[in-house]
């Protein structure tokens, strides 16, 4: 049963279920599965190769818009995206499975060595450095490294990767899959400087004086806090501390079996993200005695993924729609239920979103002894270094309107940095458009140095 460990879902199709997949698709006209898809892959072309068992061509055209095509295929939500807009899945028949195509595809190019290393035609004097190795950083470190830049990569964690690494579970994105993206851009000369705090073990400052250019790609980890009374240190575990425990245990690094492990007790995960699934998820899989979501809209407006509800389901986890944590009960000084108040959602307004309305006497305990807050993420106060930074009323790093340059010369910014907390395949898309701008802006030094 697959949650028995957190070995990576996925039951690799043969070539031949591939073709016959990739061979569904209509070719139409208007192919809304790309222009629903933020990196605006070809998909049609390369499900129409696929379906023709042309898979190193379709590798080549999948690679030429994304850097990370195996990762995206197994982790975006291709239910709101590509699939979703799928013309066969808007006729009311299944879509065509984008997401394992794109996997396929990536993996059988890493198998058979069409994985080009970065070789750059010419090798420039510039460098570049940037601040955070997850998917805008790593993108954006591929893209300018076969221009020929020298490119450093600074990094808080003792592994590249971000949320990709210590973030997302095992059993979404092996990290196997991850490493092989990481050992290419260091064979092909990227540098990671691991364990560096942009802020305190060196300043932006630092960095402007030492490199031709900054991209800062440090995504938003600042957990919103739940507040309630009972709440207390100790008292909840802020989801990603539960994840990054429960992949570095992964990765062998641990030997504490029993911090943040939820065998054996009643976890309620607080929120309805995904990664709030991916908590509950995790909490089925280290053994839980029970595990519910509470959440305090309805199922149809849940903002992580419907079909990573549907996989919580099947495993086992209770949600617990319109329901918002009140309090946190005690018993002995340690957690013993979650109070929520039952909610329901106003009348609908035109242009606005449902507001959230208690129902009164509709209070209800769920027995809980492990509490885990997936309530989302805020970014951290980045600029508290960098007074001369801007940054936006949300925190987030402002850039101009039309592209990635913040206040500050020389100085850019991509992904969550600047979207907030958002989808892996936006900071693969900012990633790579921001490496563009850095170009033209380094090229543009270069040729008004020689004039």
């Amino acid at each position: 049963m697959r949650v028995q460990d957190f070995g990576e879902i996925i039951v690799k199709p043969t070539t031949e279920n591939v073709e016959i997949q990739a061979g569904r698709c209509t070719d139409c006209g208007v192919p809304f599965c790309q222009t629903a898809c933020p990196l605006q892959n070809n998909i049609p072309d390369w499900l129409g190769l696929s379906a023709e068992d042309e898979m190193r061509e379709a590798w080549r055209i999948a690679s030429a818009t994304s850097t990370m095509p195996e990762i995206c295929g197994r982790i975006c939500p291709q239910d709101r995206l590509c699939e979703g807009s799928c013309t066969l899945n808007q006729s009311g028949w299944e879509a065509v499975t984008i997401g394992s195509v794109e996997a396929f595809i990536g993996d059988t190019a890493f198998d058979n060595g069409w994985v080009e290393p970065i070789r750059p035609l010419h090798e420039r004097g510039q460098s570049v450095a940037i601040v955070g190795a997850g998917p805008a950083g790593m993108a954006a470190a591929d893209r300018l490294r076969e221009q020929g830049y020298q490119v450093t990569v600074y990094d808080r964690h003792d592994r590249p990767g971000g949320l990709l690494t210590y973030g997302i579970p095992g059993f979404k994105l092996e990290k196997r899959v991850v490493q092989r993206r990481v050992d290419r851009l260091i064979d092909g000369g990227v540098q990671f400087v691991a364990n560096c705090d942009v802020g305190t073990d060196i300043t932006l400052a630092e960095l402007r004086e030492k490199h031709d250019a900054v991209l800062l790609a440090m995504g938003v980890y600042q957990a919103r806090a739940l507040q309630a009374p009972g709440v207390g240190p100790g008292s909840t575990i802020p989801a990603l501390e539960f994840l990054i425990h429960q992949n570095r245990r992964d990765l062998g690094e641990t030997d504490n079996d029993t911090w943040h492990h939820a065998r054996g007790r009643n976890v309620v995960v607080i929120g309805g993200g995904d990664t709030a699934m991916d908590c509950v998820r995790t909490a089925i899989r280290q053994g839980a005695a029970s595990v519910t979501c509470l959440y305090r809209r309805d199922r149809e407006n849940m903002p992580g993924s419907a079909r990573e509800v549907s996989n919580a389901e099947e495993e086992g986890v209770v949600f617990e729609w319109l329901g918002a944590p009140k309090a946190l009960m005690s018993k002995g000084g340690s957690t013993s239920a979650v109070r929520a108040a039952r909610m329901t959602l106003s009348e609908p307004e035109f242009g606005k979103r449902r507001d959230i309305v208690a129902v009164p006497g509709g209070d209800f305990d769920l027995p809980a002894d492990m509490v885990i807050e997936a309530l989302g993420f805020e970014p951290e106060k980045f600029a508290a270094h960098h007074d001369d930074l801007s940054l936006t009323e949300w925190d987030t790093v402002a850039t101009a309107r039309s592209g990635f340059a913040t206040s500050l010369p020389g100085v850019y910014a991509a992904g969550d940095a600047v979207r907030g907390a958002s989808l892996v395949v936006w900071a693969v898309r900012d990633g790579q458009d921001a490496a563009a701008e850095i170009d033209r802006y380094l090229r543009t030094q270069t040729e008004e140095a020689a004039a």
